[in-house]
């Protein structure tokens, strides 16, 4: 059976080791039969979580940027990969923005599979 799966690069180098394992799996993933797409989280425009709430009432981030497109494919994937070079023993600040702004609808990203 076929699925989604969306890598998440949160490599800010492009080609650096974490985003050309990215581009393997992705290889593989399509290879297996499987819709598979990276998004390059340094590429995007992805500021961090404010604390504000204001998701908690609406379901919608009160901060317009890229983070509204990515949660929604992350909400239709079957399969996130995550790949973060590893700083100061946690992942980097482009991932950690991203995975903080999923608040905003974290109990729609469910019935996943993860790879970290």
């Amino acid at each position: 059976m076929s699925k989604k799966v969306l890598i998440l690069s949160g490599s800010p180098r492009k080609n650096g080791n974490s985003d050309l394992l990215c581009d393997e799996f992705m290889k593989g993933a399509l290879e297996s039969g499987n819709e598979a797409q990276k998004i390059r989280v340094a590429e995007k425009n992805i500021g961090f979580c404010r604390a504000c709430y204001a998701c908690k009432e609406t379901g919608v981030c009160a901060i317009k940027d890229d983070m509204a497109e990515v949660l929604q494919k992350m909400i239709d994937a079957d399969v996130i990969v995550l790949a973060s070079p590893v700083y100061f023993y946690s992942v980097d600040a482009q991932l950690k923005a991203l995975i903080d702004r999923t608040v905003a609808r974290w109990l729609e990203v469910k019935d996943k599979e993860f790879t970290i």
